[in-house]
């Protein structure tokens, strides 16, 4: 089952997002402009703003739909502009199947395009008059720079720990989905308590999100990726199968010598990915995103049953078995 399938009744507040984001955006430089309307039409999941409307059905959702559709825009703009500047560290020439826009019109485009479209979320979220609100947003986008940093910082490293890992995950994915269905909550009036309930359901989805993910650069083809399968080692980065694989000392020996030669890279990266699946890699990788999805659907069991209740819970379900 497709993600979209299980919230297609917000279907009509999505496609006001969707035209929401297209007027934010709107830029008088031709070149902002196309770089962010080219993001736009690369398109995406989207499931941040979904989290957004989902988690304010736990308050009142009519009374405040303005609000809350501010917050979903703001986040997705968000979202976006640290996709820019993540194309920029990776050097990556493909999102989604299309070109980036770092590829398209060089690294200095690129990362004021990204600047651009923080400052117009940020610009869009003052109309929003709730402080809790611009305070947990705030502290969650230091949190999301300082992750972005970290992971730069982690490239090519070979020796890490799991803890380097799950916290490097947790800055990159975790903290915005997690904040979307908070500020969802909190836009719409609902309680603390349902807020906070909402938030680790948020972070622990998050977490078993990018962990399916990370799996899926070993598993998916480059079709259902958007990418070459096994970018995200050739760009340098260690993740949770690779984690799991380098227990065998022939497979941490053949990622060492895929860091340490750049010439044949893309070529010796097939043998990596041939034996890390051989490996148990990928099932113990599924295995930590279940816990995960078992913590989210707890934290749901706090709140009230509601057809929003019914939609995070299928969501867990599905982002558990999903193949790209």
């Amino acid at each position: 089952m497709k993600l979209a399938n299980i919230y297609h009744y917000l279907k009509s507040d999505l496609k006001k997002i969707e035209d929401k984001l297209s007027v934010t955006v709107e830029a008088d430089h031709p070149i902002l402009k196309e770089t962010s309307l080219q993001l736009l039409r690369a398109g995406g999941k989207r499931i941040r703003p979904v989290f957004v409307l989902l988690a304010a059905h736990f308050g009142d959702y009519e009374k405040n739909k303005e609000q809350i559709m501010n917050v979903a825009v703001a986040i997705e703009l968000i979202h976006m502009a640290t996709l820019v500047h993540d194309d920029v560290v990776d050097d990556a020439e493909l999102r989604r199947g299309q070109p980036t826009i770092k590829h398209l019109y060089g690294n200095r485009v690129a990362m004021y395009a990204g600047d651009y479209i923080l400052a117009r979320a940020l610009e869009l979220i003052t109309e929003v008059k709730e402080p809790l609100i611009h305070h947990l947003l705030s502290k969650t986008l230091v949190k999301v720079v300082e992750g972005e940093m970290t992971q730069l910082e982690d490239k090519y490293r070979l020796h890490q720990h799991m803890k380097d890992y799950l916290r490097r995950i947790k800055r990159k994915t975790a903290l915005l989905i997690a904040t979307s269905c908070k500020l969802g909550a909190l836009a719409s009036g609902a309680s603390t308590y349902e807020a906070n309930n909402l938030y680790r359901y948020g972070l622990n989805i998050g977490m078993s999100f990018q962990i399916i993910d990370d799996i899926l650069d070993f598993t998916a083809s480059s079709k259902q990726l958007g990418k070459p399968t096994g970018s995200d080692l050739l760009q340098g980065h260690i993740t949770l199968p690779v984690l799991y694989a380098m227990k065998d000392p022939s497979v941490e020996r053949q990622i060492e010598v895929l860091f340490e030669k750049e010439e044949g890279r893309e070529r010796r990266i097939d043998d990596v990915i041939r034996a890390l699946r051989q490996t148990d890699a990928i099932e113990r990788s599924y295995a930590l995103s279940n816990q995960y999805l078992q913590k989210s659907i707890a934290a749901l069991q706090n709140l009230p049953e509601n057809k929003a209740y019914e939609t995070f819970e299928t969501i867990a379900q599905v982002i558990g078995t999903r193949k790209s």
